[in-house]
Protein backbone atom coordinates (compact mmCIF):
# COMPACT_ATOMS: atom_id res chain seq x y z
CA UNK A 1 0.00 0.00 0.00
CA UNK A 2 1.20 3.63 -0.80
CA UNK A 3 -0.27 6.32 0.91
CA UNK A 4 -0.78 9.83 0.19
CA UNK A 5 -2.24 12.74 2.54
CA UNK A 6 -3.95 15.27 0.66
CA UNK A 7 -5.36 18.39 2.44
CA UNK A 8 -8.54 20.14 1.91
CA UNK A 9 -8.50 23.95 0.24
CA UNK A 10 -10.65 26.61 1.56
CA UNK A 11 -14.50 26.51 1.06
CA UNK A 12 -15.33 23.04 3.17
CA UNK A 13 -15.08 24.85 6.65
CA UNK A 14 -17.97 24.75 8.87
CA UNK A 15 -18.61 25.75 12.42
CA UNK A 16 -18.03 22.87 14.73
CA UNK A 17 -14.91 21.24 12.69
CA UNK A 18 -12.61 19.55 14.66
CA UNK A 19 -14.47 19.86 17.91
CA UNK A 20 -14.81 16.37 18.75
CA UNK A 21 -10.83 15.55 18.01
CA UNK A 22 -9.87 18.44 20.17
CA UNK A 23 -11.72 16.93 22.86
CA UNK A 24 -10.27 13.71 22.17
CA UNK A 25 -6.59 13.81 21.26
CA UNK A 26 -4.05 15.74 23.62
CA UNK A 27 -1.66 15.99 20.21
CA UNK A 28 -4.87 17.92 18.19
CA UNK A 29 -5.22 20.15 21.28
CA UNK A 30 -1.61 21.05 21.62
CA UNK A 31 -1.67 22.49 18.14
CA UNK A 32 -4.63 24.85 18.82
CA UNK A 33 -3.07 26.16 22.14
CA UNK A 34 0.66 26.54 20.46
CA UNK A 35 -1.07 28.68 17.57
CA UNK A 36 -0.07 32.36 17.27
CA UNK A 37 -2.88 34.44 15.69
CA UNK A 38 -5.07 37.76 16.74
CA UNK A 39 -7.98 35.64 17.35
CA UNK A 40 -9.43 33.08 19.36
CA UNK A 41 -8.46 30.05 17.34
CA UNK A 42 -10.86 27.62 18.96
CA UNK A 43 -13.80 29.64 19.06
CA UNK A 44 -13.72 30.81 15.28
CA UNK A 45 -13.66 26.94 14.46
CA UNK A 46 -15.88 25.35 16.98
CA UNK A 47 -18.20 28.19 17.40
CA UNK A 48 -18.05 30.28 14.09
CA UNK A 49 -20.37 31.89 13.18
CA UNK A 50 -20.25 31.33 9.84
CA UNK A 51 -20.16 34.59 8.61
CA UNK A 52 -16.44 34.92 10.26
CA UNK A 53 -15.42 31.69 9.82
CA UNK A 54 -15.93 32.20 6.01
CA UNK A 55 -13.68 35.52 6.22
CA UNK A 56 -10.46 34.43 4.26
CA UNK A 57 -8.23 35.36 7.08
CA UNK A 58 -10.07 33.44 9.69
CA UNK A 59 -10.43 30.00 7.28
CA UNK A 60 -6.88 29.53 6.44
CA UNK A 61 -5.52 30.03 9.95
CA UNK A 62 -8.56 27.68 10.77
CA UNK A 63 -8.24 24.70 8.34
CA UNK A 64 -4.73 24.52 8.90
CA UNK A 65 -4.75 23.98 12.54
CA UNK A 66 -7.68 21.16 11.94
CA UNK A 67 -5.56 19.64 9.14
CA UNK A 68 -2.10 19.89 11.19
CA UNK A 69 -3.71 18.89 14.62
CA UNK A 70 -4.60 15.37 12.67
CA UNK A 71 -1.63 14.91 11.03
CA UNK A 72 0.37 14.85 14.13
CA UNK A 73 -2.28 12.58 15.74
CA UNK A 74 -1.67 10.15 12.73
CA UNK A 75 2.08 10.04 12.94
CA UNK A 76 1.64 9.75 16.56
CA UNK A 77 -0.39 6.47 15.74
CA UNK A 78 2.42 5.74 13.23
CA UNK A 79 0.66 6.54 10.25
CA UNK A 80 2.52 8.83 7.78
CA UNK A 81 2.57 8.80 3.62
CA UNK A 82 4.68 8.56 1.11
CA UNK A 83 3.49 11.89 -0.44
CA UNK A 84 2.03 14.73 0.19
CA UNK A 85 -0.20 17.67 -1.45
CA UNK A 86 -2.72 20.05 -0.90
CA UNK A 87 -5.08 22.31 -2.58
CA UNK A 88 -4.56 25.73 -2.20
CA UNK A 89 -3.94 26.70 1.66
CA UNK A 90 -3.57 22.92 2.18
CA UNK A 91 -0.57 22.88 0.49
CA UNK A 92 0.78 24.47 4.24
CA UNK A 93 -0.31 21.68 5.51
CA UNK A 94 0.77 19.23 3.27
CA UNK A 95 4.35 20.88 4.05
CA UNK A 96 3.82 20.25 7.62
CA UNK A 97 3.40 16.64 7.20
CA UNK A 98 6.35 16.27 5.13
CA UNK A 99 8.72 17.74 7.72
CA UNK A 100 8.96 21.47 6.14
CA UNK A 101 6.89 23.28 8.83
CA UNK A 102 5.86 22.98 11.99
CA UNK A 103 1.89 23.50 13.03
CA UNK A 104 2.72 26.88 14.46
CA UNK A 105 4.85 28.33 11.90
CA UNK A 106 1.95 26.56 8.94
CA UNK A 107 -1.03 28.02 10.87
CA UNK A 108 0.93 31.97 11.61
CA UNK A 109 2.05 32.00 7.81
CA UNK A 110 -1.34 31.39 6.21
CA UNK A 111 -3.20 33.75 8.90
CA UNK A 112 -0.90 36.31 6.81
CA UNK A 113 -1.69 34.86 3.58
CA UNK A 114 -4.86 35.22 4.36
CA UNK A 115 -4.99 38.48 5.64
CA UNK A 116 -3.13 39.45 2.46
CA UNK A 117 -5.28 37.47 0.21
CA UNK A 118 -8.29 39.60 1.53
CA UNK A 119 -6.65 43.02 1.12
CA UNK A 120 -5.22 42.11 -2.44
CA UNK A 121 -8.46 43.01 -4.34
CA UNK A 122 -10.24 45.09 -1.45
CA UNK A 123 -12.57 47.47 -3.27
CA UNK A 124 -12.49 45.84 -6.93
CA UNK A 125 -15.34 43.63 -7.97
CA UNK A 126 -14.21 39.87 -8.41
CA UNK A 127 -15.60 36.63 -8.90
CA UNK A 128 -14.86 32.61 -9.09
CA UNK A 129 -17.47 30.01 -11.12
CA UNK A 130 -16.86 26.91 -11.97
CA UNK A 131 -16.96 25.50 -15.33
CA UNK A 132 -18.36 21.65 -16.04
CA UNK A 133 -17.85 19.78 -18.71
CA UNK A 134 -15.99 22.20 -21.01
CA UNK A 135 -12.25 21.70 -21.69
CA UNK A 136 -8.81 23.80 -20.78
CA UNK A 137 -8.51 25.03 -24.08
CA UNK A 138 -11.90 25.91 -25.19
CA UNK A 139 -12.28 27.51 -21.56
CA UNK A 140 -8.95 29.59 -21.84
CA UNK A 141 -10.54 30.27 -25.63
CA UNK A 142 -13.44 32.08 -23.43
CA UNK A 143 -10.87 33.84 -20.93
CA UNK A 144 -9.72 35.43 -23.70
CA UNK A 145 -12.13 36.10 -25.69
CA UNK A 146 -13.91 38.17 -22.03
CA UNK A 147 -10.53 39.70 -21.59
CA UNK A 148 -11.76 42.75 -22.81
CA UNK A 149 -13.55 43.48 -19.73
CA UNK A 150 -10.73 42.24 -16.77
CA UNK A 151 -9.06 39.68 -15.70
CA UNK A 152 -10.26 36.26 -16.52
CA UNK A 153 -8.43 33.35 -16.06
CA UNK A 154 -8.19 29.56 -15.11
CA UNK A 155 -7.70 29.49 -11.49
CA UNK A 156 -8.12 25.71 -10.55
CA UNK A 157 -7.95 22.51 -12.93
CA UNK A 158 -9.78 20.19 -10.01
CA UNK A 159 -10.13 16.98 -12.10
CA UNK A 160 -11.91 16.02 -15.75
CA UNK A 161 -14.71 17.92 -16.61
CA UNK A 162 -14.24 20.80 -13.99
CA UNK A 163 -12.45 24.13 -13.94
CA UNK A 164 -12.49 27.14 -12.06
CA UNK A 165 -12.32 30.29 -13.49
CA UNK A 166 -11.49 33.74 -11.27
CA UNK A 167 -10.93 37.65 -11.84
CA UNK A 168 -12.58 40.70 -12.28
CA UNK A 169 -16.52 40.37 -11.73
CA UNK A 170 -17.50 41.46 -15.21
CA UNK A 171 -14.90 39.56 -16.99
CA UNK A 172 -15.67 36.20 -15.10
CA UNK A 173 -19.76 36.76 -15.76
CA UNK A 174 -19.01 36.97 -19.98
CA UNK A 175 -16.32 34.16 -19.62
CA UNK A 176 -19.00 32.16 -18.15
CA UNK A 177 -21.16 32.87 -20.50
CA UNK A 178 -19.18 32.39 -23.61
CA UNK A 179 -18.13 29.28 -22.04
CA UNK A 180 -21.85 27.66 -22.19
CA UNK A 181 -21.88 28.74 -25.95
CA UNK A 182 -19.16 27.27 -26.39
CA UNK A 183 -20.67 23.26 -24.76
CA UNK A 184 -19.94 23.82 -20.73
CA UNK A 185 -22.76 21.64 -19.46
CA UNK A 186 -22.99 23.89 -16.42
CA UNK A 187 -21.59 27.39 -14.72
CA UNK A 188 -21.69 28.24 -10.95
CA UNK A 189 -21.08 31.19 -9.51
CA UNK A 190 -18.41 30.28 -6.40
CA UNK A 191 -19.44 32.30 -2.99
CA UNK A 192 -15.84 33.26 -2.91
CA UNK A 193 -14.38 36.72 -1.16
CA UNK A 194 -11.94 37.17 -3.97
CA UNK A 195 -10.31 36.11 -7.41
CA UNK A 196 -7.84 33.30 -6.03
CA UNK A 197 -5.05 32.04 -8.10
CA UNK A 198 -5.15 34.64 -10.35
CA UNK A 199 -2.66 37.46 -11.34
CA UNK A 200 -5.06 40.13 -9.36
CA UNK A 201 -3.41 38.11 -6.32
CA UNK A 202 -0.28 39.73 -7.30
CA UNK A 203 0.17 42.05 -4.55
CA UNK A 204 -0.64 38.75 -2.00
CA UNK A 205 2.47 37.20 -3.68
CA UNK A 206 4.56 40.20 -3.08
CA UNK A 207 3.78 40.51 0.52
CA UNK A 208 4.14 36.41 1.13
CA UNK A 209 7.07 37.04 -0.71
CA UNK A 210 8.54 39.26 1.83
CA UNK A 211 7.24 37.43 4.91
CA UNK A 212 8.80 34.23 3.57
CA UNK A 213 12.24 35.62 3.56
CA UNK A 214 12.12 35.20 7.40
CA UNK A 215 11.14 31.11 7.81
CA UNK A 216 13.45 28.40 8.19
CA UNK A 217 12.09 25.69 6.40
CA UNK A 218 12.64 22.43 7.47
CA UNK A 219 14.30 19.44 5.01
CA UNK A 220 11.62 18.11 2.95
CA UNK A 221 11.46 14.43 4.65
CA UNK A 222 8.42 13.70 2.89
CA UNK A 223 8.25 14.60 -1.40
CA UNK A 224 5.22 17.25 -1.44
CA UNK A 225 3.25 17.84 -4.57
CA UNK A 226 3.28 21.78 -5.86
CA UNK A 227 0.05 23.26 -7.07
CA UNK A 228 1.70 25.64 -9.61
CA UNK A 229 3.63 22.93 -10.90
CA UNK A 230 1.25 19.66 -10.49
CA UNK A 231 3.85 17.55 -9.19
CA UNK A 232 6.83 17.74 -7.37
CA UNK A 233 9.89 20.22 -7.18
CA UNK A 234 12.14 20.91 -9.88
CA UNK A 235 15.92 21.65 -10.32
CA UNK A 236 16.45 25.00 -8.90
CA UNK A 237 12.79 25.80 -7.86
CA UNK A 238 12.68 26.93 -4.03
CA UNK A 239 9.78 26.40 -1.26
CA UNK A 240 8.86 30.41 -0.66
CA UNK A 241 9.39 31.37 -4.52
CA UNK A 242 6.51 27.96 -5.34
CA UNK A 243 4.47 29.30 -2.23
CA UNK A 244 4.40 33.11 -3.89
CA UNK A 245 3.38 31.64 -7.23
CA UNK A 246 0.77 29.24 -5.93
CA UNK A 247 -0.90 32.19 -4.99
CA UNK A 248 -1.30 34.05 -7.73
CA UNK A 249 -1.21 31.36 -10.62
CA UNK A 250 -3.59 28.16 -11.58
CA UNK A 251 -3.63 25.14 -9.09
CA UNK A 252 -3.27 21.95 -11.11
CA UNK A 253 -4.49 19.51 -8.55
CA UNK A 254 -5.85 16.80 -11.83
CA UNK A 255 -2.04 17.06 -12.93
CA UNK A 256 -1.28 15.89 -8.91
CA UNK A 257 -3.37 13.17 -8.98
CA UNK A 258 -2.41 12.10 -12.41
CA UNK A 259 1.17 12.37 -10.80
CA UNK A 260 0.42 9.68 -7.44
CA UNK A 261 -1.67 7.53 -9.71
CA UNK A 262 1.38 7.06 -12.14
CA UNK A 263 4.31 6.98 -8.89
CA UNK A 264 2.20 4.11 -7.65
CA UNK A 265 -0.19 5.90 -4.69
CA UNK A 266 -3.13 3.55 -4.29
CA UNK A 267 -4.58 4.97 -1.27
CA UNK A 268 -5.56 8.76 -0.51
CA UNK A 269 -6.58 10.14 2.82
CA UNK A 270 -8.59 13.25 2.52
CA UNK A 271 -7.42 15.64 5.89
CA UNK A 272 -9.75 18.28 6.06
CA UNK A 273 -13.82 18.60 6.64
CA UNK A 274 -16.00 17.82 3.76
CA UNK A 275 -14.73 14.83 0.86
CA UNK A 276 -13.90 17.43 -2.35
CA UNK A 277 -10.74 15.92 -2.69
CA UNK A 278 -11.64 12.32 -2.71
CA UNK A 279 -14.21 13.16 -5.30
CA UNK A 280 -11.18 14.64 -7.41
CA UNK A 281 -9.55 11.49 -7.03
CA UNK A 282 -12.43 9.51 -8.09
CA UNK A 283 -13.00 11.45 -11.03
CA UNK A 284 -9.08 11.58 -12.13
CA UNK A 285 -7.78 7.62 -10.86
CA UNK A 286 -10.39 5.20 -10.75
CA UNK A 287 -8.01 2.67 -9.15
CA UNK A 288 -7.00 4.90 -5.99
CA UNK A 289 -8.91 4.13 -2.93
CA UNK A 290 -10.18 7.28 -1.46
CA UNK A 291 -10.32 7.67 2.86
CA UNK A 292 -11.70 10.84 4.30
CA UNK A 293 -10.55 11.90 7.96
CA UNK A 294 -12.79 14.55 9.58
CA UNK A 295 -13.71 13.21 12.63
CA UNK A 296 -12.33 11.55 15.48
CA UNK A 297 -14.21 8.32 14.25
CA UNK A 298 -12.67 8.87 10.67
CA UNK A 299 -9.47 9.38 12.11
CA UNK A 300 -9.54 5.96 14.31
CA UNK A 301 -11.33 4.17 11.16
CA UNK A 302 -8.19 5.22 8.66
CA UNK A 303 -5.59 4.34 11.40
CA UNK A 304 -7.26 0.84 11.68
CA UNK A 305 -6.73 0.41 8.28
CA UNK A 306 -3.77 1.29 7.10
CA UNK A 307 -2.49 -0.41 10.31
CA UNK A 308 -3.86 -3.69 9.75
CA UNK A 309 -2.93 -3.68 5.66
Amino acid sequence: MKVAFLYAGQGTQHPGMGRDLYETYPAFRSVFESAKVDFDLEKVCFEGPDETLNQTQYTQPCMVAFATGVTEVLQEKGVRPSVTAGLSLGEYSALHASGVLDPATAIELVAFRGKAMAEAVQGRPSAMAAIFMLGREELQACCDAASHLGVAEIANLNCPGQIVIGGDALAVEEAGRLALEAGARRVIPLKVSGPFHTSLMAPAGRALEERLKGVEFGPMEVPTLFNCLGGPMREGDTIPGLLVRQVQNSVHMEDSIRFLEAQGVDTVVEIGPGKALSGFVKKTAKGIKTYAVETAEDLEHVVSVLKGA
